[in-house]
């Protein structure tokens, strides 16, 4: 039985459980500061995990795996999202919102970087080592489809499967984003199925590594998460977003200017369109109504089959 079977059939018979032990887990997302973020921390550590929670101090979402490469991070200019931290405050540290503790940190950079940040400073100074997994999300908005390649959300998990460390991406719908008091009734439902997935993994690793080496999981949350069920599926072609670049951005929404030029811009909508034939099995679709569990691979390497007929064609084109 293939590990996709393997992992469906598991979840269709979750149930709560304990964890055996606890895991050391870095969070991270490319929303900065949310309610989602802190009802996942909340969740995990009443689960007796150790967490650390390293996120960017601004919202981030459709820069990918994008990154600054040997740009030394100045002190911060702006308040972070949802007064993280402040301006005139470090361009990576902890964070100085009152009441949330310890765990909570920033960085004035990418998502990527913000991962990073976790990986290579904060989790060797807590423990000595890398984390036994990587969480990012739960984002605002799910990462199914299509859109993935332009996700930080998906684009952590990628880094930290790249390292060797077990990564799962989560994302949920719009609902569940917040205002500054970090409350949404949703966060903590999302957080809730999200401890049960870790939890999940955490009684069939046995001890052992959370997930097989090189693979990750994208899990995609529809709007009313209580109750739904988890199915795997695959990432597939349907998309709920339609992006595209127009010739004058503030007329496609609906706030033109009498008199001011045309403005070029990207155009980004919820599609409403239905998914249709084999559609039905990709992950945007399923995750309209249940919990869709895609499996990920590491960057953009093919399984198998489809090397071996690349290989053929290159063997053509070089040995006509």
């Amino acid at each position: 039985m293939s590990f996709r079977l393997k992992l469906l059939a598991a979840l269709v018979l979750l149930a709560p459980v304990n964890p055996a032990s606890a895991r050391n887990i870095v969070i991270g997302n490319d929303d900065g500061l949310t309610a989602n973020v802190k009802a996942l921390y909340d969740a995990l550590k009443a689960e007796g995990h150790d967490v650390i929670v390293a996120v960017p101090c601004q919202q981030g979402s459709g820069l990918g795996g994008a990154v600054h490469i040997m740009r030394p991070i100045a002190a911060l200019r702006d308040d972070c999202v949802n007064g993280a931290a402040k301006a005139g405050d470090p361009g990576a540290g902890p964070m100085t919102r009152v009441g949330l503790g310890d765990d909570f940190f920033y960085v004035d950079g990418t998502p990527v970087m913000a991962m990073l940040y976790g990986l290579d400073v904060l989790a060797p100074a807590r423990w000595g080592r890398a984390p036994d997994l990587v969480l990012s999300g739960p984002n605002i908005g799910r990462n199914a489809g299509p859109i993935v390649v332009s996700s930080g959300t998906v684009s952590n998990a990628q880094y930290a499967m790249m390292r060797g460390i077990p990564a799962i991406a989560l994302s949920a719908g719009m609902n569940s984003a917040s205002k500054d008091d970090l409350i949404n009734p949703l966060s903590g439902e999302i957080a809730k199925r999200s401890a049960e997935l870790v939890d999940l993994l955490q009684t069939r690793a046995k001890g052992g590594s959370l997930l097989p080496a090189g693979m990750g999981l994208n899990v995609n949350f529809p709007d009313q998460p209580a109750g739904a069920r988890w199915k795997a599926a695959r990432i597939g072609t349907f998309s709920d977003y339609d992006a595209r670049f127009v010739a004058d951005l503030p007329s496609a929404m609906g706030k033109a200017v009498a008199g001011q030029k045309p403005m070029p811009g990207l155009y980004f909508t919820i599609s409403d369109r239905a998914p249709a034939g084999a559609e039905l099995g990709d992950e945007a679709a399923i995750a309209r109504k249940d919990i869709s569990v895609s499996v990920l691979q590491i960057a953009y390497d093919a399984p198998a089959p489809q090397r071996k007929q690349a290989e053929r064609l290159v063997s053509a084109l070089t040995h006509p």
